[in-house]
Protein backbone atom coordinates (compact mmCIF):
# COMPACT_ATOMS: atom_id res chain seq x y z
CA UNK A 1 0.00 0.00 0.00
CA UNK A 2 1.46 3.17 -0.90
CA UNK A 3 1.05 6.52 0.87
CA UNK A 4 -2.08 8.42 1.76
CA UNK A 5 -2.25 12.28 1.87
CA UNK A 6 0.94 13.88 1.31
CA UNK A 7 3.10 15.24 4.81
CA UNK A 8 0.65 14.20 6.93
CA UNK A 9 -1.03 11.70 9.12
CA UNK A 10 -4.70 9.77 7.79
CA UNK A 11 -6.13 10.67 11.30
CA UNK A 12 -9.67 11.43 10.00
CA UNK A 13 -11.79 8.69 11.57
CA UNK A 14 -12.14 4.79 10.03
CA UNK A 15 -8.21 4.50 10.88
CA UNK A 16 -8.98 1.86 13.27
CA UNK A 17 -11.39 0.14 11.12
CA UNK A 18 -9.15 -0.28 8.46
CA UNK A 19 -6.07 -1.79 10.77
CA UNK A 20 -8.60 -3.80 12.76
CA UNK A 21 -9.97 -5.24 8.81
CA UNK A 22 -6.10 -5.53 7.37
CA UNK A 23 -5.33 -7.74 11.01
CA UNK A 24 -8.68 -9.81 10.34
CA UNK A 25 -7.90 -10.69 6.67
CA UNK A 26 -4.13 -11.37 7.60
CA UNK A 27 -5.57 -13.62 10.56
CA UNK A 28 -7.74 -15.64 7.92
CA UNK A 29 -5.14 -15.61 5.54
CA UNK A 30 -2.86 -17.37 7.69
CA UNK A 31 -5.04 -19.47 9.60
CA UNK A 32 -6.13 -21.02 6.33
CA UNK A 33 -2.68 -22.15 5.26
CA UNK A 34 -1.67 -23.22 8.33
CA UNK A 35 -4.47 -25.68 9.56
CA UNK A 36 -3.67 -27.15 5.92
CA UNK A 37 -0.29 -27.50 6.92
CA UNK A 38 -1.03 -29.12 10.94
CA UNK A 39 -3.68 -31.36 9.27
CA UNK A 40 -1.27 -32.84 6.91
CA UNK A 41 -3.04 -31.63 3.55
CA UNK A 42 -0.07 -29.63 2.75
CA UNK A 43 3.75 -29.93 3.59
CA UNK A 44 6.75 -27.81 2.59
CA UNK A 45 7.93 -31.16 0.16
CA UNK A 46 6.61 -28.96 -2.84
CA UNK A 47 7.78 -28.11 -6.19
CA UNK A 48 9.78 -24.33 -5.96
CA UNK A 49 6.91 -22.44 -7.94
CA UNK A 50 5.11 -23.00 -4.28
CA UNK A 51 7.51 -21.53 -2.49
CA UNK A 52 8.32 -18.46 -4.51
CA UNK A 53 4.57 -18.07 -4.52
CA UNK A 54 4.78 -18.43 -0.89
CA UNK A 55 7.62 -15.60 -0.62
CA UNK A 56 6.05 -13.33 -2.54
CA UNK A 57 2.73 -13.92 -0.98
CA UNK A 58 3.56 -13.29 2.26
CA UNK A 59 5.57 -10.85 1.49
CA UNK A 60 2.63 -8.69 0.32
CA UNK A 61 0.59 -9.65 3.49
CA UNK A 62 3.51 -8.05 5.38
CA UNK A 63 3.28 -4.94 3.73
CA UNK A 64 -0.29 -4.81 4.16
CA UNK A 65 -0.01 -5.37 8.02
CA UNK A 66 2.96 -2.92 8.08
CA UNK A 67 1.54 -0.01 5.70
CA UNK A 68 -1.99 -0.23 8.08
CA UNK A 69 -0.02 0.34 11.21
CA UNK A 70 2.12 2.86 10.37
CA UNK A 71 -0.81 5.05 9.62
CA UNK A 72 -2.58 3.94 12.71
CA UNK A 73 0.94 5.29 14.42
CA UNK A 74 1.09 8.21 12.57
CA UNK A 75 4.64 6.83 11.01
CA UNK A 76 4.03 8.45 7.58
CA UNK A 77 7.23 8.80 5.93
CA UNK A 78 7.94 4.56 6.83
CA UNK A 79 4.37 4.19 5.27
CA UNK A 80 5.59 6.34 1.90
CA UNK A 81 8.47 4.96 1.58
CA UNK A 82 7.29 1.34 2.42
CA UNK A 83 4.81 1.88 -0.29
CA UNK A 84 6.88 2.17 -2.89
CA UNK A 85 7.45 -1.72 -2.92
CA UNK A 86 3.76 -2.40 -3.83
CA UNK A 87 4.73 -1.22 -7.47
CA UNK A 88 6.86 -4.37 -7.64
CA UNK A 89 5.27 -6.55 -5.32
CA UNK A 90 1.31 -6.38 -7.62
CA UNK A 91 2.67 -7.29 -10.47
CA UNK A 92 4.72 -10.28 -8.84
CA UNK A 93 1.96 -11.70 -6.82
CA UNK A 94 -0.15 -11.37 -10.14
CA UNK A 95 2.69 -13.29 -12.05
CA UNK A 96 3.05 -15.95 -9.29
CA UNK A 97 -0.96 -16.15 -8.45
CA UNK A 98 -0.37 -17.10 -12.38
CA UNK A 99 1.86 -19.33 -12.58
CA UNK A 100 0.77 -21.65 -9.85
CA UNK A 101 -2.65 -22.21 -11.05
CA UNK A 102 -1.02 -23.69 -13.82
CA UNK A 103 1.64 -25.81 -12.16
CA UNK A 104 -1.33 -27.11 -9.66
CA UNK A 105 -3.87 -27.19 -12.60
CA UNK A 106 -1.21 -29.34 -14.98
CA UNK A 107 0.57 -31.27 -11.89
CA UNK A 108 -2.30 -32.32 -9.75
CA UNK A 109 -5.73 -30.95 -11.91
CA UNK A 110 -6.08 -28.48 -8.99
CA UNK A 111 -7.90 -29.69 -5.99
CA UNK A 112 -10.53 -32.18 -6.28
CA UNK A 113 -13.68 -30.18 -4.72
CA UNK A 114 -13.24 -27.33 -7.28
CA UNK A 115 -14.22 -27.82 -10.86
CA UNK A 116 -11.45 -27.19 -13.11
CA UNK A 117 -12.48 -24.23 -15.47
CA UNK A 118 -13.77 -22.69 -12.41
CA UNK A 119 -10.20 -22.64 -11.22
CA UNK A 120 -8.20 -21.27 -13.94
CA UNK A 121 -10.93 -18.93 -15.30
CA UNK A 122 -12.55 -17.37 -12.33
CA UNK A 123 -9.17 -17.85 -10.24
CA UNK A 124 -7.53 -16.10 -13.29
CA UNK A 125 -10.32 -13.24 -13.26
CA UNK A 126 -9.65 -13.02 -9.22
CA UNK A 127 -6.03 -12.14 -9.71
CA UNK A 128 -6.43 -9.68 -12.74
CA UNK A 129 -9.10 -7.98 -10.60
CA UNK A 130 -7.04 -7.79 -7.75
CA UNK A 131 -3.98 -6.37 -9.64
CA UNK A 132 -6.26 -3.87 -11.35
CA UNK A 133 -7.74 -2.75 -8.06
CA UNK A 134 -4.39 -3.05 -6.16
CA UNK A 135 -2.95 -0.70 -9.04
CA UNK A 136 -5.74 1.70 -9.07
CA UNK A 137 -5.34 2.14 -5.27
CA UNK A 138 -1.84 3.24 -5.98
CA UNK A 139 -2.69 5.75 -8.25
CA UNK A 140 -4.79 7.64 -5.94
CA UNK A 141 -2.90 7.13 -3.00
CA UNK A 142 -3.57 11.05 -2.25
CA UNK A 143 -7.32 10.72 -1.58
CA UNK A 144 -7.12 8.39 1.31
CA UNK A 145 -10.74 8.02 0.77
CA UNK A 146 -10.72 6.33 -2.13
CA UNK A 147 -6.91 4.90 -1.53
CA UNK A 148 -7.25 2.53 1.15
CA UNK A 149 -11.19 1.46 0.24
CA UNK A 150 -9.81 -0.19 -2.80
CA UNK A 151 -7.37 -1.79 -1.87
CA UNK A 152 -9.30 -3.35 1.32
CA UNK A 153 -11.17 -4.54 -1.22
CA UNK A 154 -8.33 -5.82 -3.70
CA UNK A 155 -7.02 -7.39 -0.47
CA UNK A 156 -10.08 -8.76 0.02
CA UNK A 157 -9.90 -11.27 -2.60
CA UNK A 158 -6.87 -12.74 -1.74
CA UNK A 159 -8.63 -13.83 1.67
CA UNK A 160 -10.48 -16.54 -0.82
CA UNK A 161 -7.46 -18.74 -0.92
CA UNK A 162 -7.87 -18.92 3.47
CA UNK A 163 -11.49 -19.56 3.62
CA UNK A 164 -11.03 -22.05 0.86
CA UNK A 165 -8.91 -24.09 3.24
CA UNK A 166 -11.28 -23.15 6.58
CA UNK A 167 -14.05 -24.41 5.05
CA UNK A 168 -15.12 -27.83 4.80
CA UNK A 169 -14.69 -27.58 0.64
CA UNK A 170 -15.61 -31.15 0.06
CA UNK A 171 -18.84 -30.79 1.88
CA UNK A 172 -20.19 -27.76 -0.47
CA UNK A 173 -19.44 -29.75 -3.70
CA UNK A 174 -20.86 -28.56 -6.52
CA UNK A 175 -21.11 -25.38 -5.19
CA UNK A 176 -17.61 -25.26 -3.39
CA UNK A 177 -15.95 -22.54 -5.74
CA UNK A 178 -18.52 -19.71 -5.44
CA UNK A 179 -19.10 -20.64 -1.76
CA UNK A 180 -15.11 -19.94 -0.90
CA UNK A 181 -15.23 -16.90 -3.12
CA UNK A 182 -18.70 -15.36 -1.71
CA UNK A 183 -17.52 -15.65 1.71
CA UNK A 184 -13.90 -13.36 0.60
CA UNK A 185 -17.25 -10.88 -0.36
CA UNK A 186 -17.98 -10.69 3.34
CA UNK A 187 -15.07 -8.35 3.95
CA UNK A 188 -16.24 -6.12 1.09
CA UNK A 189 -19.54 -5.44 3.04
CA UNK A 190 -18.48 -5.62 6.16
CA UNK A 191 -16.66 -2.59 5.03
CA UNK A 192 -19.74 -0.70 3.25
CA UNK A 193 -21.58 -1.78 6.38
CA UNK A 194 -19.28 0.34 8.29
CA UNK A 195 -18.93 3.34 5.95
CA UNK A 196 -22.97 3.37 6.10
CA UNK A 197 -22.91 3.45 9.72
CA UNK A 198 -20.20 6.20 9.94
CA UNK A 199 -20.78 8.63 7.42
CA UNK A 200 -24.58 7.75 6.73
CA UNK A 201 -23.22 6.77 2.66
CA UNK A 202 -21.37 4.12 1.32
CA UNK A 203 -18.15 5.67 -0.17
CA UNK A 204 -17.82 5.45 -3.69
CA UNK A 205 -14.94 3.50 -3.48
CA UNK A 206 -16.64 0.52 -2.66
CA UNK A 207 -19.25 0.58 -4.94
CA UNK A 208 -16.52 0.71 -7.32
CA UNK A 209 -14.39 -2.08 -5.65
CA UNK A 210 -17.41 -4.15 -5.12
CA UNK A 211 -18.37 -3.59 -8.53
CA UNK A 212 -15.44 -5.22 -10.80
CA UNK A 213 -14.87 -7.86 -7.87
CA UNK A 214 -18.19 -9.24 -7.95
CA UNK A 215 -18.70 -8.41 -11.35
CA UNK A 216 -15.31 -9.99 -12.80
CA UNK A 217 -16.41 -12.93 -10.50
CA UNK A 218 -19.83 -13.57 -11.89
CA UNK A 219 -18.43 -12.89 -15.80
CA UNK A 220 -15.70 -15.71 -14.75
CA UNK A 221 -18.30 -17.85 -14.04
CA UNK A 222 -20.02 -17.39 -17.20
CA UNK A 223 -17.29 -17.65 -19.62
CA UNK A 224 -16.01 -20.53 -17.24
CA UNK A 225 -19.00 -22.60 -18.03
CA UNK A 226 -19.28 -22.00 -22.00
CA UNK A 227 -17.81 -23.80 -25.11
CA UNK A 228 -14.74 -21.08 -25.02
CA UNK A 229 -13.98 -21.77 -21.28
CA UNK A 230 -14.35 -25.59 -21.38
CA UNK A 231 -11.96 -25.12 -24.27
CA UNK A 232 -9.31 -23.29 -22.78
CA UNK A 233 -9.40 -25.57 -20.10
CA UNK A 234 -9.05 -28.63 -21.53
CA UNK A 235 -6.26 -27.02 -23.72
CA UNK A 236 -3.89 -25.68 -20.89
CA UNK A 237 -4.32 -29.21 -19.18
CA UNK A 238 -3.83 -31.19 -22.36
CA UNK A 239 -1.24 -34.18 -22.16
CA UNK A 240 -0.42 -33.16 -18.49
CA UNK A 241 -1.59 -35.40 -15.19
CA UNK A 242 -4.21 -33.21 -14.70
CA UNK A 243 -5.94 -34.60 -17.63
CA UNK A 244 -6.90 -37.68 -15.68
CA UNK A 245 -9.10 -36.49 -13.61
CA UNK A 246 -12.90 -35.26 -14.40
CA UNK A 247 -13.40 -31.58 -14.97
CA UNK A 248 -16.09 -31.74 -12.70
CA UNK A 249 -15.44 -31.50 -8.95
CA UNK A 250 -15.61 -34.72 -7.02
CA UNK A 251 -15.12 -37.25 -4.18
CA UNK A 252 -11.68 -38.94 -4.77
CA UNK A 253 -12.43 -43.20 -4.18
CA UNK A 254 -12.14 -43.66 -0.08
CA UNK A 255 -12.33 -40.04 0.60
CA UNK A 256 -13.64 -39.66 4.40
CA UNK A 257 -13.31 -35.84 6.05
Amino acid sequence: MATLAQGTRAADDGTRFFLAMALAMALVIVAGFSLNLAMGRSSFALPLAFHVHGVIFMTWLGLYLAQAVTIATGHVALHKRLGKLAYVLVPAMVLAGVTIILVSLRGSGGPFFFAQNEFLISNLAGLLAFGGLALWALRVRRHSGWHRRLMLVAMSILTGPGLGRLLPMPLFIPYAWPIAVGASFAFGIVAMVADWRAHGRIHPAYWWGMGINVGAFLASMVLAYSPLGYAITEAVIAGTPGAARPMQAFLPPGFAM
